[in-house]
């Protein structure tokens, strides 16, 4: 039976998870451990492991007798994720294709043609994260696939403030890339597929150093 306190840490964990990846906390943001107390009614006890459970998935930094904030990159940690996404991804890819039924395939589909269809940022990055992450669902590498998603949960904000750079007239690029990856996966064709998505990584990459203000603003 689950306590009462794991209850309201997991609850309190969601809320601070979901303000982070949207962007109501801001990269480098204190979060105070007494104000989210207050919010959610709740002691310091479920506050603190709240934390502690989004530190392990990369979304706030924890500092001994200082406190909680939201995780910020700078330009050269960035990069560095990046590059290890670029070696993780494509294998789990391959690791996944071969174990995803068809169903999950029409799925893909479904969420790429949503993703061209809307102009709102916050709506491309929901799909485009839930796109790319059932593409490994097939995957039975659990530590990777928590590496994979932590190494997205810091990232976040990161892609928001570059889509918005990026606009959407460049967005057929993205859209490109996701039509060449769902018709690679509906082929089972692996290799073709984990070139699509290196090459997606790594196009990303190369655009966010160009904009190394992304990593210097509030």
């Amino acid at each position: 039976m689950v306590s009462r306190g794991k209850v309201a840490s997991r609850r309190i964990a969601d809320s601070i998870h979901s303000a982070v990846l949207t962007g109501e906390l801001a990269p480098g943001q204190r979060i105070r451990q007494e104000e989210i107390a207050e919010q959610f009614g709740a002691s310091r006890l479920p506050v603190r492991e709240a934390l502690r459970i989004l530190e392990s998935e990369g979304l706030v930094t924890l500092k001994a007798n200082s406190g909680a904030w939201v995780s910020k990159l700078n330009l050269e940690e960035c990069v560095e994720i990046y590059k290890i996404r670029e070696c993780i991804e494509p294998l789990l890819l391959a690791e996944s294709i071969p174990n995803l039924t068809d169903e999950t395939v029409s799925r893909l589909e479904t969420l790429m043609h949503s993703i061209e269809a809307d102009d709102d940022i916050e709506k491309f990055l929901r799909l485009d994260r839930e796109f790319h992450l059932l593409t490994y669902e097939g995957a039975s590498m659990p530590s990777m696939h928590s590496m994979v998603v932590r190494f997205w949960n810091t990232t976040q904000q990161y892609r928001r403030a570059f889509t918005g750079l990026m606009g959407r007239e460049r967005r057929w690029i993205i859209e490109s890339e996701h039509r060449l990856l769902v018709e690679a996966i509906w082929r089972r064709d692996v290799e073709e597929a984990q070139r699509v998505l290196l090459g997606h990584i790594r196009r990303t990459r190369l655009e966010l150093a160009n904009h190394p203000h992304i990593f210097s603003s509030p």
